[in-house]
Formats: structure tokens, C-alpha cells, sequence
């Protein structure tokens, strides 16, 4: 078994530091020893140790535990994440106590048993690798946030205005929140306006898309599992509503989800515990849950799509995000703020929208919303040549609004039976697949996960494709 672990061993006994380093080091990958507690500075400044046993007292005569406490005091200036276990004499449990109250996780006591300086030890490592878990996954979400100011909602439209008043009102609240719309109307930034607003916003912000899960790991994904559970579980593993305890957790795509899967998350939604595969313990969460899909109303309400109580679970409060064709006005002011951002990552020099242009971007459905509009922004600034944008650098005339437009017509029959038109005076094949993806996506509303299925590609696929036609 491999061995982890690195352990510093403070005590002015000799005998202690030589019958611990001698047992420890069986065990631990690292096993350090000091005789002079002010010596611990130095040892600390060039190891990281996991778990730190410290002695009580130093020196003939000591008793009273006061340089223990001093000690204790200056290892957690120095790491206050550190994990420190006390070495107290027998019958200085009262002492020990106090110790713990300053800050120290645990303690044993002189002379000791061997299995309990390990087991104790062992447990203080792995709680020292949950802190560090917990304090890199703090400052990742620190990260997001401060990377999500970039990616902020933009438009001054009535129905953006109305969109921030419901988050407004909702976010300070624990409400679970459903966001309806299309794909690429921007339902994420709703859901992490809604989290830098609210109680949580220093806890963690967690993405699901439940459209990505897959039927056979979506009990390990969503609520973990226990090592050795099923075939690949080498290690036990946190699902996502344990990772998300404290913060909030945003379900993506939620309407892709299988009825009987729905089921399940219905229940734990409700108990509020979760038990990982391959345990019989349930483990409570507490987390805020917004979720999304880019279902209509009428498809929520059908029952043979959508559980009802799950729908009446996830919508307390409901945000409909309309598509960039319903909402014209914000189209310059989303343009102007790609056109910035892609100039200063491609180290281009900023240029104007044309009148022309700015009338063509305006009067164009953008059928992928605003995702398809930045897509065409971030082409447009790598591709122009000239001193303004011009509407022929969106390429928006040549994609047409349906195979129809084209008067010769090549016809393939889908395995469905439903014959679509291919354009016959051009073969061109990149022509030709971007009339089928847009067929596809049109007749399944944007579902991605239908349309790709469909298509007979994965969903990064299609996004890949979609990325690079415009949609």
C-alpha cells in the first residue's frame, strides 16, 4: 500500500522522537522530528506537513501546558489550516481539552498505543487533504466570479430590466429558481447573477448539465460513490450535491432528463440527504438549486416530458429569458461589448460597426442568440479588413433561411422517413452539412442533445460545428 502523508513530531524527549519516527515512518511517506520548539518555524518554511504532533510541555518540572498553548498558537499564525495533535501526559486530558478549544484537532497521551497514534494520525491526514480540497476549491470560485464580471448581462431592453428586478428580488432568498429559454440566450448568467447576489455568493458555484450525464452514471455523478462499488471506482468520490454543500448548484438542461432519473432527484431533493453508491448512509446537503432548460412551457407541462412535482419543486420562482430576435434594442450594445473584448484578445485595433452593418446584425433572428452572435463577432474581428465592419464580414447572406431558397433540390430520406432538400446546384459538402445541422436544430427547437442525436454526433460535436457556421 502506498505510503502519505508527511508528519513533524515535536517533542524535547528523545526517546519519544525515536519511537515515533521508527513507527510513523511505516506508515506516512515523511516523518520529521524536532527537540526545540523554536526550531519549528524553520521546519515548516521548507516542509509541508499534513499533520503536526506537538508535546504539551518542555523542559524537567513542566506541567501547566503553557508553552504547548504557545506553540499551538504560533503553528496556526503560520498555517491556520495546519492540523495539530497534542502529546499530553496521563491524566492532562483537562489541559488537552483547552488545547482543542485554541484550535488543535485532537490528542494522545504518554505512553501511548501504537494502532492509536496511527489511526489518529492517519485521520488528521486526511482531513488535512479536505482542507486544502476545500481551500483551492474557495479560491477556484473566487476565480469564477471574478471571471464572471466579464460575462455579465448586457442590454437595456424592458425585458432585461424585468429580468434583473426578479433576480433582484429572488437571489437573497434560498427559492429554488427554474430559467426558461432558448439555448444560447444566456440562462448561466441569470443563474450566477442570482448566486454572486444571494447568501452564498462566497461559497461555491457548481454547473451541471444533465444533459451530458449519462443514464448509468448519474447516481455516481449526483450523489458520489464508495470505492469499489462498481468496477472503475478506485477511490470514493464526492458527488455533485456534496460538492456544492454551502453553495449553489445549477442544473443545466434539466429537461433532457429522463423521466425515472427525474424520479431520483425529485427524492433527494426533498430529503435533502444523499446516499453514495455502495453505502447505506445518507449524507445530508444544503444547497440553493437553480436549474434550467430550454423547454417551452407547454412541453414542462406535459406529463409524459416532464414530472410535475419535480417542475412544481424547481420553479418557486420562474425567470423566462426571451430569444435576441424578441429583444432587437440590445443587439448594439451586445455587439459593442464583443467587439471590445475580441479586439483586445486578438490585438486588434477597435473598429466601428457601419451603418450597414449594424442594420444587418440588427434585422438577422440569430437563431443561436446571443452564443451565435459572439461567435460571428469574435469571426468578424479575426477576419475584417477594413476600417469599419461592414456586413458582408458577418457572412450573415450566406446562410440561408432554409434549403428552400435554392431552386434545384437534391432529397435524402432520414431514418425517421423524412425527406429533407439538399441544395443540388452547389455539393458543396460544409454547404450541405450546415443545411442539415440547421434543419435538425430548427425542428428540434434547439434541443441540442435531440438535434446532435439526430445528426448522429456527440453534443461537443455539434457545438463545434455550431461554433464554426454561427449558429
Amino acid at each position: 500500500m502506498e505510503k502519505r502523508g508527511s508528519i513533524l513530531i515535536v517533542d524535547d524527549d528523545e526517546d519519544i522522537l525515536i519511537a515515533g519516527k521508527l513507527l510513523l515512518k511505516r506508515h506516512f511517506a515523511n516523518v520529521v522530528t524536532i527537540s526545540q520548539p523554536n526550531h519549528i518555524s524553520s521546519a515548516m518554511s521548507k516542509d509541508s506537513f499534513d499533520a503536526i504532533l506537538l508535546d504539551m510541555n518542555f523542559g524537567p518540572g513542566q506541567s501547566s501546558g503553557e508553552e504547548g498553548f504557545y506553540w499551538l498558537a504560533e503553528i496556526l499564525k503560520i498555517d491556520p489550516q495546519a492540523v495539530v495533535i497534542m502529546i499530553t501526559a496521563h491524566g492532562g486530558v483537562n489541559i488537552a481539552v483547552e488545547a482543542m478549544k485554541m484550535g488543535a484537532t485532537d490528542f494522545v497521551s504518554k505512553p501511548w498505543q501504537n494502532e492509536k497514534v496511527v489511526a489518529t494520525l492517519s485521520a488528521a491526514v486526511k482531513l488535512r487533504k479536505t482542507r486544502n480540497e476545500a481551500a483551492t476549491l474557495r479560491e477556484a470560485n473566487r476565480t469564477l466570479v471574478e471571471d464572471s464580471g466579464s460575462q455579465q448581462i448586457i442590454g437595456k431592453s424592458e425585458a432585461l430590466k424585468f429580468i434583473q428586478t426578479m433576480i433582484e428580488r429572488a437571489a437573497p432568498t434560498d427559492a429554488n429558481v427554474l430559467i426558461v429559454g432558448e439555448n444560447g440566450t444566456g440562462k448561466e448568467l441569470v443563474a450566477r447573477e442570482l448566486h454572486s447576489l444571494s447568501n452564498r455568493a462566497g461559497q461555491i458555484f457548481l454547473s451541471v448539465d444533465m444533459g451530458a450525464i449519462s443514464e448509468s452514471l448519474f447516481d455516481s455523478e449526483l450523489f458520489g460513490h464508495k470505492k469499489g462499488s462498481f468496477t472503475d471506482a478506485k477511490d470514493d468520490r464526492v458527488g455533485r450535491l456534496q460538492a456544492a454543500s454551502g453553495g449553489t448548484l445549477f442544473l443545466d438542461e434539466i429537461g433532457n432528463l429522463p423521466l425515472h432519473l427525474q424520479a431520483k432527484l425529485l427524492t433527494v431533493l426533498e430529503q435533502r440527504k444523499v446516499t453514495p453508491v455502495g453505502s447505506n448512509q445518507a449524507v445530508p446537503f444544503d444547497v440553493r438549486v437553480i436549474a434550467a432548460t430550454n423547454l417551452t412551457s407547454k412541453q414542462l407541462s406535459d406529463e409524459s416530458r416532464f414530472r410535475q412535482d419535480l417542475l412544481f419543486r424547481l420553479n418557486t420562482v420562474e425567470i423566462t429569458v426571451p430569444p435576441l430576435r424578441e429583444r432587437p434594442e440590445d443587439i448594439e450594445e451586445i455587439a459593442n461589448h464583443y467587439i471590445k473584448l475580441y479586439c483586445r484578445k486578438y490585438d486588434k485595433e477597435y473598429k466601428n460597426l457601419s451603418a450597414e452593418a449594424l442594420a444587418a446584425i440588427k434585422e438577422y433572428e440569430w437563431p443561436g442568440n446571443v452564443r451565435a452572435l459572439r461567435h460571428a463577432i469574435e469571426r468578424a474581428v479575426i477576419l475584417s479588413q477594413g476600417a469599419s465592419f461592414t456586413a458582408s464580414d458577418f457572412s450573415l447572406e450566406s446562410h440561408p433561411a432554409s434549403a428552400g431558397e435554392v431552386e434545384n433540390k437534391l432529397t435524402i430520406k432520414m431514418d425517421t422517413g423524412e425527406e429533407i432538400e439538399l441544395p443540388e446546384g452547389n455539393l458543396n459538402l460544409e454547404r450541405m452539412e450546415y443545411v442539415l445541422i440547421e434543419r435538425s436544430l430548427k425542428k428540434h427547437r434547439y434541443n441540442i442533445s435531440h438535434a446532435a442525436k439526430e445528426l448522429g454526433l456527440t453534443r461537443a460535436a455539434l457545438y463545434r460545428r455550431m461554433e464554426k457556421y454561427g449558429f
